[in-house]
């Protein structure tokens, strides 16, 4: 059992830390107790703020002696719960935004070597600087810190191309339940000494390791960006140009997003300065993007092969971005989706993947299910289709007191949603996490197989439960 801290622990945690690593202050620590979404709340004894990976491992030998829980934090930008401590306040909050150095860049290898606590927006102003870039991104760029990515997996918008955070980490470092340091910093491309703790702790969400670094891959900054909004009919005809493209152009195509016209509706009535980029609405739009060295030639590969889908019948109008800035333009209509939904009203928020073939099938059969259990509820779908991830986003039935439904029939709701998914081979979680929200329906949906095997892990790792308790394993 997990115990609070003695006021000799409190004592001699702040002496190491100071003023500015240490605080029981409750205004300090409000903004961090509660979760991004606003859904969890939580209490902590103290917040710790520690500026060194030595500070970090030193915390954890000291609370591990008297077998206090931690709940590492980056940004607190997570979409699950899963860095806000529960609410008997004996829990200490561990931020690590002040671990916030970008220790080394390498630019003839196209590695960097990341604190935690560096904002994912500061990285790519860093990287561009030195000709490079850091091909991951999402609208959370502002705020999210790179162990708080590590540490979820997370994708975004690059994924298509690029893979999540796991393809991007060459390696780790991080302070281990016992208080050990793993150094796990070198970016070895052949290392068989066993399993792969660098892929472990990616993605563990805090619950084995505090990451306190990360060793990540870079890519030559891309001269030229080319990019399309697509009208076309339905998540079938994406898929169908997602795969011509892909075998037409190859690598240069990085993003490809589909949204339907009541996302963008949406949009267009609550975020201000936003325009509608085709002439006429669409039951379906794509966002696709290429990047490359060569401006024209990518121009004109994309021309080329939208012409050709066009006299196919596969999509009925294109917009290509003249420059950057009508690029950013129809990006920002994707990344305003969840904050036109929030002005909507409340809804319940699904991030799932399924196989990218199946997307399609999943977006057209899930709302009749739905509505078959609960009548009058829609369905809005949106999201990475190169990589099978769906944001699927559930409305009360128009009328209806929203937040009384959500609260009498979400989690019933969200079961249904999680049952289909995993019967078309998915996952319940594809890039925030299962965090405290989703811990419960894992225990109850996911296989057996894995369900041992991750607890059998955090067993082994963290045998008294202090790292992160309450998250990801039920």
């Amino acid at each position: 059992m997990t115990r609070a801290p003695s006021p000799v622990l409190l004592d001699t945690l702040a002496t190491l830390l100071g003023p500015k690593g240490f605080s029981r202050d409750a205004d300090v620590m409000a903004p961090w107790l509660t979760d991004w979404r606003g859904k969890y709340h939580g209490a902590a004894a103290a917040m710790l703020s520690p500026a060194t990976t030595e500070q970090v491992a030193e915390i954890v030998r000291l609370c591990a002696a008297e077998n206090v829980a931690l709940v590492p934090q980056g940004g607190n930008s997570g979409m699950v719960g899963g860095a806000t401590p529960d609410t008997d306040g004996n829990q200490i909050l561990l931020s690590l935004r002040r671990l916030n150095r970008i220790r080394e860049v390498d630019a003839t290898a196209g590695i960097a070597v990341v604190e935690a606590g560096v904002i994912l927006e500061n990285f790519h102003t860093a990287a561009l600087d030195r000709g490079l870039r850091f091909p991951l991104t999402l609208g959370g760029k502002g705020s999210a810190t790179i162990g708080g990515l590590v540490s979820t997996n997370a994708g975004g918008t690059q994924v298509l191309r690029h893979g999540t955070m796991r393809a991007l980490l060459a390696g780790v470092e991080a302070v281990l339940p016992d208080g050990s340091i793993f150094d796990g910093l070198a970016p070895l491309k052949k290392d068989n000494r066993g399993y792969d703790l660098r892929h472990l702790l990616c993605g563990a969400e805090g619950t084995l390791g505090v990451v306190t670094a990360a060793s990540l891959r870079m890519v030559p900054a891309s001269a030229a960006r080319q990019t399309a909004w697509i009208g076309l009919d339905s998540p079938d005809a994406a898929l169908l140009l997602l795969r011509r493209l892909d075998a037409a152009i190859g690598n240069p195509l990085e993003g490809f997003e589909i949204i339907p016209e009541t996302c963008l509706d949406a949009v267009l009535r609550h975020i201000p300065q936003t325009r509608r980029p085709l002439a006429e609405p669409h039951r379906w739009y794509a966002l696709i993007e290429l990047a490359g060295d060569d401006h024209d030639a990518l121009g004109a590969a994309l021309e080329n092969e939208l012409a050709a889908a066009i006299d196919a019948g596969l999509i009925g109008d294109v917009a290509i971005a003249k420059n950057d800035r009508e690029s950013e333009d129809f990006w920002r209509l994707r990344d305003s989706i969840s904050e036109a939904e929030r002005a909507e009203g409340p809804a319940l928020q699904h991030d799932v993947s399924v196989p990218v073939d199946r997307m399609p099938r999943f977006i057209a059969e899930n709302p009749g299910r739905l509505d078959a259990a609960f009548p009058g509820t829609r369905a809005l779908s949106f999201g990475h289709l190169g990589d099978g991830n769906i944001h699927h986003h559930i409305q009360p039935p128009v009328g209806a007191d929203g937040a009384d439904w959500i609260t009498t029939h979400g989690e019933a709701a969200s079961r249904l949603i999680y049952a289909h998914v995993i019967e078309l081979g998915g996952s319940i979680s594809a890039e925030h996490g299962i965090g405290q929200m989703k811990r419960d329906i894992l225990a109850e949906l996911d296989s057996p197989a894995r369900l041992s095997a991750l607890r059998a892990i955090k067993s082994g790792l963290d045998p008294a439960g202090l790292f992160n308790p309450g998250k990801l394993i039920a």
